[in-house]
């Protein structure tokens, strides 16, 4: 199957998906602020360069898009169906370099936190915020 869009649409469209400031991160960055949280971002030194480092908890949290860290069972990771082998390889590869960083992470003795993107829309937004604090609060 070949691809809808041009290569110079394609381009485009890629070139505008961030990986840094997303949707998500900036609404947990928002209510942990607003919580009386203080934290750090992307720090570099950290495996995986999480995007957000509470040093004072040992704690760092990964908020993952559902497509791109391949979410199993969601709804928002749908299998591309053109260039399927290229994606899965990619998406694969992801996950691979969360598990390492994870257990890199872990073995140092951080806390680790995933927050899927799914997990800040509606039904579930207000159990996933809450339950961040509560994990914090109990540190």
């Amino acid at each position: 199957m070949t691809d809808v869009h041009s290569k110079t649409q394609r381009s485009y469209n890629m070139s505008r998906i961030r990986s840094k400031n997303t949707k998500p991160e900036m609404v947990v960055r928002k209510f942990l602020f607003a919580s009386g949280f203080r934290y750090r971002l992307y720090v570099k030194t950290l495996p995986g360069k999480p995007d957000i480092v509470l040093r004072k908890y040992k704690t760092v949290i990964f908020i993952h898009g559902c497509f791109w860290h391949g979410h199993e069972n969601c709804r928002y990771f749908v299998i591309p169906k053109t260039r399927t082998d290229w994606w899965l390889a990619k998406i694969n590869h992801n996950k691979e370099n969360d598990l390492l960083a994870k257990t890199a992470l872990e073995q140092t003795g951080w806390k680790v936190i995933t927050i899927w993107e799914c997990e800040l829309k509606k039904p579930l937004f207000d159990q996933t915020l809450k339950g961040l604090t509560d994990f914090l609060i109990k540190q």
